[in-house]
């Protein structure tokens, strides 16, 4: 029973970084790592939206990464 009810727990997401509330001398990487999780937010929710595989999932996700880096 205990098995079953830890694999119903929903799995907590890694919050958004607030380049405000960190020191001013790492603002430069907070700023740099929260670009980073909304491109990775976005590519998640192409993926939810395309109804890709879990098998897929990661080739997919890493490809859109992929694209997004070259276009910018």
């Amino acid at each position: 029973m205990f098995v079953s009810f830890t694999l119903t727990v929903p799995a907590l997401a890694e919050k958004l970084v607030d380049p405000a509330t960190v020191a001013p001398e790492y603002r430069d990487a907070a700023e740099k790592r929260r670009a980073e999780q909304i491109r990775q937010r976005d590519c998640a929710h192409k993926a939810d939206v395309e109804k890709v595989m879990p098998r897929e999932r990661t080739a997919f996700l890493l490809q859109c990464l992929e694209t997004d880096a070259a276009t910018k």
